[in-house]
């Protein structure tokens, strides 16, 4: 596939909309609308059998969500993904990590957007208090059980893929270090 021209069509300080001219390798013509976002870090807090978990307002969709924490650098900054990971865990939970271990990589919607997610395992956790932005003043936390965890995705209580996804990542990684 080749890109012909690319234009930006809305930017703010979370993304980028741009649509792309392209060529398929048939020779025929087409567009790509593509939604630019900065990678982000998703964090999966783990003290034990218990998972920590950030409920927050999800605009988009119009109803709150419990998730993983998770984010992008503020103003598109640029930052490690174990920076990234450590500082969204501390603003979002105020929790930090003694061990932040990174176990894989998400693509967010391939098909849309050029996001991608690195995932990190954090254990040996200190409480401390959340740092959070604006944004995410309405943001709760909670520890749940795997079983709890489990049962919630299973009822359609935890809907992120993100998470979902992570979780999984989890399990893999489980297994193979535990060989």
């Amino acid at each position: 596939m080749e890109t012909l021209d690319s234009r930006e069509v809305y930017t703010n300080n979370w993304m980028t909309v741009r649509e792309d001219a392209i060529r398929r390798p048939d020779g025929s013509n087409g567009i790509y609308g593509v939604v630019d976002k900065p990678d982000y870090a998703l964090v999966i807090p783990l003290a034990g059998d218990r998972l920590q978990l950030v409920e927050q307002f999800r605009y988009p969709i119009g109803i709150r969500r419990w998730e993983f924490p998770q984010g992008t650098a503020p103003e598109r900054a640029e930052a490690t993904p174990a920076e990234l990971a450590a500082r969204e865990l501390r603003e979002e939970t105020g929790l930090s990590a003694g061990s932040l271990v990174p176990i894989g990589l998400l693509d967010v919607a391939p098909g849309l957007s050029s996001q991608r997610g690195r995932v990190f395992l954090a254990t040996e956790l200190a409480q401390g208090t959340p740092q959070r932005e604006h944004e995410e003043q309405d943001m709760r936390t909670g520890w749940f059980t795997r079983q709890q965890f489990e049962r919630m995705v299973a009822l359609g209580e935890i809907t992120d893929a993100q998470s979902i996804a992570a979780y999984t990542l989890l399990l893999l990684w489980e297994r193979r270090e535990h060989r």
